[in-house]
């Protein structure tokens, strides 16, 4: 009997169940929408927490950095060597023992020879921030691209890094009003650039006779280390305007060296350099009566003066033999002449000294120092007094006509054309200002 009744009981159960089928459906749909959105905006918070510590981490600056450092780590006093400074001076007044010294400078010897530290470069100690002020590292910058580290935190090592360097091919124009290093300096150029000319040119440009009017273009690559400029590696074209002729050169490999051509493939190397010294200017010229300063008489002066500082290097302009050395109280104080060939020679007055190994007999090349600018003999100031023989009879260096060294080869033409001409409408491109 109570089976039966289960039964009818169950049924009936059953029945009012079925009869509410879509409210208890309807219900269990509620329950997984409460359960999903629960779930989606969980998922919202987590995701805006996120993106709120991304921000937050992009608006964190990022450390600054010191040769690889985090900067705020140390305590960092930095200096230039002095003169006669040497390593053992700069780590023993920071605490390092001699013993530890001796062993980095012996055992690291192939990384860094530490006799070679130069004056006025730059270092720096990057010491901790206890108490102690313990010296980690000590950094010694060998040059713009290369520093050598010195390790004493943990275990003492010694290591060299080279620093990225970044190569920009740049063009530059100007237009002379007093000198080139000016016109360059007034535009924020390297000052390497005003050398690299200057060698470039000099055997066909006299650069202390550069008139206002003068201009230039110029192709080039710049290096940069940390967003600097440390130099000029390469000048791939250049074009100078002196007294309203163009003066070409072009950088063209021949065979193992790359030298400059013009544009007919001669080479700008001449026999002679333009002048015997650089950055200087001419306070006298060659002249057949000129009135001496110091003897107030009128007479001839066969040679040019060059105004330069005392101890400006004294360049031969040209490959000879020095047959004659000696001093002229009465006259050009020391001075140096050289043989270059049967028909030229030169001669050098004034010096304040002759460079080392320089004597009568030896031979000397074309650009190799031999001496230094002063005041010896009869001067007023520091110059260099030049003249130039031409058969033994003094002729005005001003005026020399210097021959020319090889071409490009007649094998080499035709790659050498397709490069110049290349370059040349690169350099058209470059508007001169000036104009």
């Amino acid at each position: 009997m109570n089976e039966k009744m289960n039964g009818i009981w169950i049924k009936k159960i059953g029945k009012k169940l079925w009869s509410y089928k879509f409210y208890i459906l309807a219900g269990l749909l509620v329950i997984a929408g409460i359960v999903t959105a629960v779930t989606l905006y969980h998922d919202y918070l987590n995701d805006l927490a996120e993106k709120e510590r991304q921000a937050a981490e992009k608006e964190k600056p990022a450390p600054q950095m010191f040769f690889g450092f985090p900067a705020d780590s140390f305590k960092i006093e930095s200096g230039v060597i002095r003169p006669g400074q040497n390593l053992s001076d700069l780590l023993l007044r920071k605490g390092v023992s001699m013993s530890t010294i001796d062993m980095l400078v012996k055992q690291y010897k192939w990384v860094f020879d530490a006799r070679k530290i130069k004056s006025l470069n730059p270092y720096h100690y990057l010491m901790g921030k206890d108490s102690l002020n313990s010296l980690d590292y000590f950094i010694y910058e060998v040059s713009p691209k290369q520093y050598v580290v010195y390790q004493f935190r943990n275990q003492p090592n010694v290591y060299c890094v080279n620093k990225p360097v970044d190569v920009v091919r740049k063009t530059a124009t100007g237009e002379i009003k007093f000198s080139l290093s000016q016109c360059l300096d007034e535009q924020g150029l390297n000052y390497d650039l005003t050398q690299k000319l200057e060698d470039i040119y000099q055997w066909t440009i006299d650069f202390f006779g550069l008139q206002k009017g003068d201009n230039f273009r110029v192709i080039y690559d710049e290096e940069m280390v940390d967003g600097k400029s440390i130099g000029i590696s390469d000048v791939y074209a250049a074009e100078f305007v002196h007294n309203h002729v163009s003066f070409f050169a072009f950088l063209f490999e021949t065979g193992d060296n790359e030298s400059y051509f013009d544009e007919k493939g001669q080479s700008l190397k001449k026999a002679f350099l333009k002048a015997p010294l650089k950055f200087s200017r001419i306070s006298s010229r060659f002249s057949n009566g000129r009135y001496h300063p110091v003897l107030k008489i009128v007479r001839p002066h066969h040679g040019v003066d060059y105004a330069a500082p005392s101890g400006t290097p004294v360049h031969s302009i040209g490959n000879g033999t020095i047959i004659g050395k000696g001093y002229q109280p009465s006259g050009g104080g020391n001075y140096l002449k050289i043989k270059h060939n049967s028909m030229y020679s030169t001669e050098y007055m004034h010096l304040k000294g002759f460079a080392s190994g320089i004597r009568t007999g030896i031979t000397v090349k074309q650009g190799q120092t031999i001496g230094y600018v002063g005041a010896t003999g009869l001067a007023t100031g520091p110059h260099l007094d030049f003249r130039v023989f031409k058969n033994g009879t003094p002729i005005d260096p001003l005026k020399m006509e210097s021959p020319r060294v090889d071409p490009v080869s007649k094998d080499k033409m035709p790659e050498y054309t397709v490069l110049k001409d290349s370059l040349l409408t690169e350099l058209q491109k470059i508007p001169v200002k000036g104009n």
